[in-house]
Parts: C-alpha cells; sequence; structure tokens
C-alpha cells in the first residue's frame, strides 16, 4: 500500500464527489464528516486490503474456469475455426488486463456504510433543483444486487452508442474534424470495446441535433428517440444503449485528473427521473426502466469508486427522461467538457470501457 493519504487529499477527494460545487455553492448543502487522519487512513488501507483480496481470487476462479472450457472445446471439436479461437483470446487477454488492475478507493464502501441514505446521497448523487431525490429509491444494496450481465453472445450486437449532441466539441477541436468531436471520441470507445473487450458495438453517427441544418439540441433527444427506435427493433439483440456527451461548464474550469499516467477527463453520469417539482410524475415521458438505469449507473459509478477514484464525478439526477427508457441498460454518459482537450477526453474512454465490461461481466459485486 502506498503511504497514507493526507487529510487534505482525504478532503479534496470527498469535495470531488460534488462535481457542480464549484458553480452550485449556494444550492448545495456542506456536509462535514470530522474524523481523525489515522481512521480515514485505516479504512483505506482495510477496504482496500479486503476488496483487492476478493478480486485476485474472483479472477482467479475466472482465469481456471477460462482455461477448463478452452482444454474441453479442444477436447470435444479440436479443428476450432479461426473465429472462435480469436474470441476466446480475446477474452482471456481481457480477463487478464482487468486482473492486473487492484481496488484501491477512497471512501468507504462497506455494505454498513452504503446502507447510509445520506452517505449515499451526499457522496454518490447529485440532484438538480428541478426534482426530488425523492422520486428515486436509493438503495445501493439493491442496486448492487441487479445482474447486468449480457445475455446475448458476441457473434450478434451487444452494445449500441449514439450522441443526441453530436456537433459537441472540445478546447482543441479542429473545425470539420469528425474525429474531434464527441462522435470521434464514440469511434475510440467503440474500438476498445470491440478490439479490447470482444463485445459487438454499433455506433451510430447521425447528427440529431442539425436535422433542421442548424443546430438545435432541444429537438435532439425527439430525433434521436424515433431513430434509435428503429435501430432497436432491427436489432433486438442489443442490450446496452449509450448516449455520449460531453459536459458544458464554465470557461476557468477543467475537469481533469490522471490515470495510468494520461491526464484523462473526468466523467459524469446523468439520470432521468421523469419527476419534476412543479409537475409531479411527468406521464408523458414514461420510463418502465427508471430503477434499472439507476442500478446501471452506480454500478458503474461503483466500480470507479474501487479502481478510478478520481475519475467519476457523480450521477446526476435530473427531472426528464432523456431517451433512458430505450433499455434498462440505458446510459446518459457526460465525458469530459468543452474545456478540454480531444485527447484528455478519448483517454477518459479507457477506464470507462474498463469499469463497463467490469458490470456487463458481473465483476465486484458486495454480498
Amino acid at each position: 500500500m502506498p503511504e497514507p493519504f493526507s487529510l487534505w487529499k482525504i478532503i479534496e477527494n470527498v469535495y470531488r464527489q460534488f462535481p457542480l460545487y464549484y458553480f452550485i455553492e449556494e444550492k448545495t448543502q456542506e456536509t462535514w464528516l470530522e474524523t481523525d487522519k489515522q481512521t480515514l487512513a485505516q479504512i483505506a488501507r482495510e477496504n482496500g486490503k479486503y476488496l483487492g483480496q476478493q478480486m485476485q481470487s474472483k479472477n482467479k476462479t475466472e482465469e481456471d474456469n477460462i482455461e477448463e472450457k478452452k482444454e474441453e472445446e479442444l477436447k470435444t471439436n479440436p479443428k476450432t475455426d479461426t473465429n472462435s479461437k480469436a474470441l476466446t483470446e480475446t477474452e482471456t487477454t481481457a480477463a487478464a488486463q482487468q486482473a492486473a488492475v487492484l481496488p484501491h478507493p477512497l471512501l468507504d464502501l462497506s455494505p454498513d456504510r452504503l446502507a447510509d441514505y445520506d452517505f449515499l446521497l451526499n457522496n454518490f448523487y447529485i440532484v438538480d433543483e428541478n426534482t426530488d431525490a425523492s422520486a428515486a429509491n436509493l438503495n445501493a444494496a439493491q442496486f448492487l444486487a441487479e445482474d447486468f450481465s449480457l445475455s446475448h453472445g458476441p457473434l450478434e450486437p451487444q452494445i449500441l452508442i449514439y450522441h443526441s449532441h453530436s456537433q459537441e466539441t472540445f478546447a482543441d477541436s479542429r473545425e470539420g474534424e469528425e474525429s474531434d468531436t464527441i462522435v470521434g471520441v464514440g469511434d475510440y470507445l467503440t474500438s476498445l470495446l470491440t478490439e479490447k473487450y470482444g463485445y459487438q458495438v454499433m455506433h451510430i453517427k447521425e447528427a440529431f441535433d442539425m436535422m433542421s441544418g442548424e443546430l438545435d439540441r432541444n429537438k435532439a433527444y425527439d430525433y434521436a428517440c424515433d431513430y434509435v427506435e428503429k435501430v432497436l427493433e432491427e436489432n433486438p439483440s442489443v442490450e446496452v444503449v449509450i448516449d455520449l456527451h460531453r459536459d458544458g461548464v464554465d470557461e476557468d474550469r477543467r475537469l481533469v485528473t490522471e490515470i495510468n499516467g494520461k491526464t484523462t477527463a473526468q466523467i459524469l453520469f446523468y439520470n432521468g427521473l421523469s419527476y419534476t417539482n412543479t409537475q409531479g410524475q411527468v406521464d408523458y415521458l414514461p420510463n418502465p426502466y427508471i430503477p434499472d438505469n439507476l442500478a446501471f449507473s452506480f454500478q458503474l459509478e461503483y466500480q470507479a469508486a474501487l479502481y478510478y477514484p478520481d475519475f467519476y464525478r457523480g450521477i446526476y439526477l435530473a427531472g426528464l427522461r432523456y431517451n433512458l427508457h430505450l433499455r434498462k441498460r440505458s446510459l446518459l454518459l457526460e465525458a469530459g467538457a468543452q474545456t478540454n482537450t480531444v485527447q484528455e477526453v478519448k483517454n477518459a474512454m479507457e477506464p470507462f470501457a474498463d469499469i463497463l465490461n467490469r458490470v456487463l461481466k458481473g465483476s465486484d459485486k458486495q454480498n
């Protein structure tokens, strides 16, 4: 284990759970936990040690199962075709890479701590002023118990990526270069998920925010919904739908951390509750998957808290739906902001692909 974190470092990381703190400070109630330096260091050590042992044990079992499966397949079918062999090698490589990363959480992620509603809300969520967290059943134990492993095999589409706001760019984006937009970030995420982790991914690049020839983000969700629904009807095997965005922040703010020696943009998960303080339940935006959406984003953030604790900014709870009704594994992801560089945001796709793979493989669930 590294040297115990300084009290200031711990304070700083706790405050990172309030990503909008700097510009909605007047709307956020500050909470503070007075705990001594030795206690916090002990929590980090013991939590990391326990989770590390659990992860090593689980990865060893997964690797043994893969090897046993390969040996059995060779016995029953010695002339395994090239595609099956390549797929097995991809799965084995992904498992080995996952095993190489050990958890190092900065927060106490024990079941008892996560059962504390105030702790959960203050450390994992940001609530928009137009909605109310009471409209959602925020239960970490239930969220972590849900199984999001995929039922469809890798020979048919499994994941769909699209962009309601395809024209979003970054601090150093070159005009007219698709690779420098959020669509280019989606290309990189697609390549990671297919080449590194072995998933079958569809990437939609339509400009839903330019349907009238001019930038119009207000109607983009409606256009995107109509289009994506048709794609899903034609591809019922798709179980994961990701609307990939970048955020908008004050121009003097950069959302960055360092992961594996790379300057990396931070991410924010977004959930729509179809509930506003003025209207109550928004009946014209039904979403039967709200509990699943909440569980899916929480499992992703939990994985980030385990392995990349400076990476995630929180789960933003908003009042509308944002097309998250399309699948139970629907996600709206904000990767960085307009003040990040293109490379910083593309770098963020590497840890994101890792935590997504961990959730879809069912890794590191608490009992």
